[in-house]
């Protein structure tokens, strides 16, 4: 364990070695000089007859046991039997005494604090689990008899006593102090083990609660993006109870722990454990919560255990002095440190470097530092002049790293435990006089026992004007500095802030961190990264792995029409029914309206189509209107024939119906016209087929269907199936009427308005009823196709049926599989189609007839063909 100790004390005085930035400094390059500076000073006849204490006089004292010194092994001097030989003065640790007399001194110096009364005090070093450290001091506060249970406590000047910074040390002495109601005021950090009342009832703890320490490390960690982040703490109730804070902030806010490590006190094996779990984790940041003591040996071994990349955030309980050499560039990132944030004291850095030996002769650490730090030769030493030293030292030559002029946090803490003494202090005097308790003063001085009463009030203002409050309940959230180590050049070790955390600031703002300020690892310049599974972009959903942290999962894209729109979403959005998603699945787009406008190339060639057909249907019955009196027009039902040609313009012309923006008027008029006017058509194609057929039947002998074609009764066939179409329409129109509907779904980027049938069940009824009709007409026609006539049209009305029933059963199968513009120019084409099919088929000979063979279109011509037919069979 010794070995072990003096390890971890090398870096301590290194100090002495650094070069010096005035005259006066010892140099740097020499690392042997400290070893004979420290054999030097065990010869110099001043040091041995000064008492092993800090020391100011005053009519009441404050005693202080803090670690000045640590144990070390100087081999240089192995023949020296005193104990002051191997110890090491901890030069950052001296600002504990400075803080300490800097407070009393203001106070004597104040006319409304304490009149005719001054405060002294007595430092002792005290060394960890060292009862020989303790000894001294106790004889002080307790006097010199060692008779089991009897104290001279009552003889004592002391008034109360400042312990620190560690918590097991305040422990041990706070334990016996509690036995005599001694006033103890702890300058550490905040132990949960001291806040006792019933085992420490006359302790009172200076530094405020860490209830924010867990929020302000996760805001770090969402600020860097840290999601993937291992934890240390110490085996011990604040490790504990900042573990349980950081595991439910971090889960709050889905922060994954890769792994957390317990550290046992003092336990040297504890390395293995933490050399697996840290270098062998893909996590890059660790959060380390511990004091000095407890992780000294982790420390220790640090610079084995971690490799390069890793990142530390650590509180304000590390003394970087101690272990320096383990935290340079080359081992792990330097790291981030959270220090509780206290206002400025005025005056302590210009008190500092007005500090001489001199002016505290009876400060036997002070002389150590002096003696040590500003090249006193080895002559016997003058302790009161100090000439053999440079003139004009002070302690604002030392580097920054080993002795810093500006107030730390545990000094701050000394400073306010001085003013909770010196004004509870004054108010006991105050009331003494006013009950004329008092007596002479100068011959009776206030009891240690008798301060709690005052010390109850538990709120006081130091000399700034900040309020303190000691009562543990009702203490205020610290805020934090955020500090960086910067160590480039190797060896600076400059304590930077870089950022603050304030509990007090709206959420949201309570982190301000200066990024480009911190400097990370001379490797790189880049902010380090740490996370379990890399984002999920744009496009892509986190798909959590079973069996693992919340911060492991997989990216799976999307689904049609869905979007993310972020990274490391849960769930994809659905876009609107009028949006779409991009081809990145990242953005919701708005649908361009799709339908077959008369201003596209396909609708424009279905409305010309259209209207020229129009048109030639018009120009045949105009053709037929003007041969009304021929034979071939007369022979096949003039009247029937000009109804069929005046229905089915209104066919084409109902194929425009279907172009253009739907609503609801035209999608009503769609249905309903094509239904009636392809009703009259093709039923007028059945009444001329049936007045074929019963025209070839009457002129038979003793035949009784004369006077069915005499009196026109195919005529009302198309009255009667039209009466029948146009009540199924009525039918669908009070049911289910058609009605303007979109469709976002059939084609991409496109949102569909079409008119909705309604009743899928009369559309097809209609549709069916048509078909009935065209087969009925077919099949007429098919069985009269071989009546002997020359004006028989009933080959061609059997071709046009099935020219009609051909082109509407390929409809149906193309029609449901086709969406959009193209289900709509099947609908008009199909309309077109079965027109011009009938059109083409029944009237294409007949004008071919009227125009080309005029000959055959007169009686007179058609007796002379006949006649010759006849001269040729004979």
């Amino acid at each position: 364990m010794s070995a072990t100790v003096a390890r971890a004390a090398i870096p301590t005085e290194r100090v002495q070695d650094k070069g010096a930035r005035h005259g006066g400094r010892a140099d740097s390059t020499h690392h042997q000089q400290k070893l004979t500076s420290s054999k030097s000073l065990a010869d110099t006849t001043c040091f041995s007859t000064m008492k092993q204490r800090a020391h100011m006089d005053g009519d009441v004292m404050i005693s202080g046991i803090m670690p000045l010194c640590t144990l070390g092994i100087d081999h240089s001097n192995s023949h020296s039997s005193r104990q002051e030989d191997s110890k090491l003065l901890i030069f950052k640790n001296y600002q504990y005494v400075l803080a300490l007399a800097f407070a009393i001194e203001e106070i004597n110096k104040n006319p409304d604090l304490l009149h005719n009364l001054t405060l002294g005090f007595n430092v002792y070093d005290v060394h960890f689990n060292s009862w020989t450290m303790f000894k001294n001091p106790f004889i002080c506060l307790f006097g010199k008899y060692k008779i089991p249970n009897y104290s001279c406590v009552r003889g004592s000047s002391s008034i109360a006593v400042l312990t620190g910074p560690s918590g097991v040390v305040s422990d041990q002495i706070g334990t016996l102090l509690g036995l005599y109601r001694f006033p103890q005021f702890t300058f550490g950090p905040f132990d949960h083990g001291l806040s006792d009342h019933n085992k420490f009832p006359a302790l009172y703890q200076m530094a405020p609660k860490d209830t924010s320490i867990a929020t302000a490390m996760v805001s770090l960690l969402l600020h860097f993006s840290w999601s993937w982040v291992g934890l240390l703490t110490t085996q011990d109730d604040n490790g504990a109870k900042i573990l349980a804070e950081l595991k439910v902030e971090m889960a709050k806010n889905r922060v994954c722990v890769a792994y957390e490590l317990v550290i046992a006190t003092q336990d040297a094996h504890n390395h293995i454990t933490v050399n697996r779990y840290i270098n062998l984790s893909s996590a890059s940041v660790l959060i380390i919560y511990g004091d000095n003591n407890s992780l000294m040996i982790f420390m220790i071994h640090i610079e084995q255990i971690i490799t390069h990349g890793k990142v530390c955030i650590m509180n304000s309980q590390w003394d970087f002095t101690l272990q320096r050499r383990y935290f340079i560039i080359g081992s792990l990132h330097v790291p981030l440190i959270f220090t509780h944030h206290h206002v400025d004291v005025s005056g302590f850095t210009d008190f500092v470097k007005a500090v001489k030996p001199s002016k505290y002769p009876e400060d036997i650490f002070l002389a150590r530092l002096w003696f040590l730090s500003f090249n006193c030769s080895d002559s016997v030493s003058d302790c009161v002049t100090w000439d053999n030293c440079a003139h004009d030292a002070s302690l604002d030559w030392l580097p920054g790293h080993s002795f810093d002029v500006t107030m730390s946090v545990d000094s701050y803490n000394i400073y306010n435990g001085v003013y909770a003494v010196a004004q509870a202090l004054h108010e006991m005097l105050l009331h003494q006089t006013e009950v004329q308790t008092m007596g002479n003063r100068k011959g009776e001085l206030p009891s240690s026992t008798q301060l709690h009463t005052f010390l109850k009030n538990n709120k006081f203002y130091n000399s700034i004007g900040y309020q303190e409050i000691l009562d543990k309940q009702r203490k205020l959230e610290p805020e934090y500095d955020i500090m960086n180590v910067w160590n480039f050049p190797e060896g600076l070790e400059l304590e930077v802030k870089v950022g603050k955390f304030s509990p007090y600031a709206p959420h949201g703002n309570q982190l301000s961190l200066s990024e480009d300020m911190v400097q990370w690892s001379i490797e790189t310049t880049e902010t380090p990264h740490s996370v379990c599974s890399e984002s999920c972009g744009p496009g892509f959903r986190k798909s959590p792995q079973e069996g693992k942290a919340a911060c492991c999962f997989e990216c799976t894209p999307c689904s049609e029409n869905e979007i993310a729109n972020g990274t490391d979403m849960e769930q994809c959005v659905k876009c609107l029914d009028h949006q779409y998603a991009n081809t990145p699945r990242a953005q919701c787009l708005l649908r361009v309206e799709s339908f077959l406008a008369f201003e596209d190339p396909l609708g424009m060639v279905m409305a010309c189509m259209a209207l020229c057909f129009s048109l030639l249907t018009a120009a045949v019955l105009w053709m037929f209107v003007k041969h009304q009196d021929t034979a071939i027009v007369k022979a096949n039902n003039r009247a029937l024939s000009y109804i069929l040609l005046i229905s089915l313009i209104f066919c084409f012309l109902c194929s425009l119906l279907f172009l253009g923006q739907p609503k609801t008027a035209t999608c009503i008029l769609q249905q309903i016209t094509f239904g009636v006017v392809f009703t009259v058509a093709v039923s007028t194609v059945l009444a001329k087929t049936v007045t074929v057929v019963l025209a070839f039947k009457a002129t038979s002998p003793g035949r009784r269907m004369r006077w069915l074609l005499v009196s026109g009764a195919p005529n009302f066939i198309i009255p009667i199936c039209t009466l029948i179409q146009v009540t199924f329409c009525g039918l669908w129109l009070g049911t289910s009427p058609p009605f303007v509907d979109t469709d976002a779904h059939s084609e991409h980027g496109n949102i569909i308005i079409l008119c909705n049938k309604g009743s899928l069940t009369a559309f097809y009824c209609v549709l069916g009823y048509l078909g009935f009709l065209a087969l009925a007409s077919f099949t007429v026609a098919f069985l009269a196709r071989n009546l002997p006539d020359t004006f028989n049209e009933a080959k061609f009305l059997t071709f046009s049926m099935l020219v009609f029933c051909s082109v509407w059963l390929t409809f149906l199968p193309v029609y449901h599989s086709a969406k959009g513009k193209v289900m709509v120019a099947v609908e008009v084409f199909s309309i077109l189609a079965s027109g011009a099919g009938l059109l083409g088929c029944i009237f294409a000979p007949k004008c071919y007839t009227l125009l080309l063979m005029r000959n055959r279109n007169s009686l007179h011509g058609f007796r002379n063909k006949r006649q010759s037919r006849r001269n040729k069979h004979t």
